[in-house]
């Protein structure tokens, strides 16, 4: 009998979750009995009929080839960064103080939290959002100071309540426009009292923008950082959504603001970037030819996401158990449940009875009392019609029981 004792793991750890991936260990039970799985959790265009552009393909493949594969400067390329700075230019981005790539928009989060943030302070985050930023925080030992989207008006940011919330250990605000889950967007007279807010409290403002160019029905995306250069900004963005590499784990942030207010920060933030090497280096040659080459993909892309995107707003609206808000951006909806049950065991139920994989809302943040699911719209109409009859057949009868 061993006399080892078991490895205790860190406490910050306890709290950890990430609902995305969590309720697949749930579809792997359901699989393993034969249902037929449609997995509408995790926001990967590759997975569907949406191909990467080629010529972002060989530009990658090129810069393996003449061995650009050992490290590369901590804050990445020389022609990435450029084309990175051009693109934020064409925005109307200005003030501009530093880029930095990195592994994906995730590591840039991650990055410019931790030097930023001490353990007690805190950070207002959307309800619902991306659930990264919840472990991040968690890890750090930082307060989630959550403000909540109106679903009334299109999941708008309150920034009535935002304000409220601020006090003296608040460092930050985080915006994620367009928003996952919601897919809303976010109106300028929003933007531009987060930006007073922001500059009344001298807090940095974490500008996530990585779908920025999946706006549908003809809409405008705004940079958060084009309506003002002097208040501190951090725009992230990336290739893995727009130019559908997220495999590639290539993003970057943009620091703007006055430069005074943020020097130290950026030397911070340049610390941990230095400690940590760099981005996958090849990868990194796709950003130029991606920033400054052919889109036309995107016309592509934004015409079948517009179509399935109707679809999931016409059925997931033809049930009384479920509302939904037109998403306008990106590939997610977050319908709304009116049942007697937790949206948590709804999905528990649905996966293990239908074969259908989405997400429940509490896994994002909600208002408390009410309850949601996740859906990613990126499967072909006739998937996405498929899914959609199952849960509006299980909801009714989920609502029985």
């Amino acid at each position: 009998m061993s006399s080892l004792q078991t490895i205790t793991p860190a406490i910050r750890t306890n709290e950890i979750t990430y609902a995305v991936r969590d309720v697949v260990i749930l579809a792997e039970k359901a699989a393993k009995r034969g249902l037929e799985m449609v997995y509408l959790n995790i926001g990967d265009p590759n997975v569907f009929d949406f191909c990467t552009p080629p010529h972002i393909i060989e530009a990658v493949h090129k810069a393996m080839v003449a061995n650009k594969n050992g490290y590369s400067a901590s804050s990445g390329i020389k022609e990435g960064l450029a084309a990175v700075e051009k693109e934020a230019e064409r925005k109307g981005i200005r003030n501009i103080r530093d880029i930095f790539i990195t592994t994906g928009v995730s590591e840039a989060i991650d990055l410019c939290l931790t030097a930023l943030v001490n353990e007690g302070d805190n950070v207002l985050t959307p309800s619902p959002g991306y659930p990264l930023y919840q472990a991040i925080l968690k890890k750090l030992n930082v307060i989630e100071n959550s403000y909540y989207l109106d679903e009334a008006n299109d999941w708008q940011p309150n920034v009535d309540e935002m304000a409220s919330k601020i006090n003296s250990r608040t460092r930050a605000i985080i915006l994620i426009n367009p928003n996952n889950p919601t897919g809303s967007v976010y109106s300028n007279e929003v933007l531009l009292r987060v930006i007073e807010l922001a500059a009344k409290h001298n807090l940095v403002i974490f500008a996530d923008e990585i779908y920025d160019k999946l706006i549908l029905d003809g809409g405008h995306h705004v940079a958060l950082a084009s309506l003002n250069s002097d208040v501190p900004i951090i725009t992230l963005n990336g290739l893995s959504k727009s130019f559908l590499v997220p495999g590639f784990r290539i993003g970057w942030g943009i620091i703007s603001g006055e430069e005074a207010r943020i020097r130290t920060y950026v030397e911070a933030i340049n610390k941990l970037l230095r400690a940590r090497l760099c981005a996958n280096h090849p990868m990194q040659y796709a950003i130029k030819p991606a920033l400054e080459g052919d889109q036309n993909h995107l016309t592509d892309v934004k015409a079948r996401l517009t179509k399935r995107r109707n679809i999931t707003f016409e059925m997931l609206n033809s049930t009384p158990e479920i509302s939904l808000a037109k998403p306008n951006g990106a590939f997610y909806a977050f319908p709304s449940l009116h049942i007697n049950k937790t949206d948590d065991e709804f999905v528990r139920a649905l996966i293990e009875e239908t074969g259908v994989v989405v997400v429940p809302g509490s896994g994002f943040g909600q208002v408390a009392g009410t309850k949601h699911f996740r859906v990613v719209f990126l499967p072909d109409e006739n998937k996405l019609k498929k899914a959609y009859e199952k849960i509006l057949d299980f909801a009714a009868k989920f609502n029985k029981n």
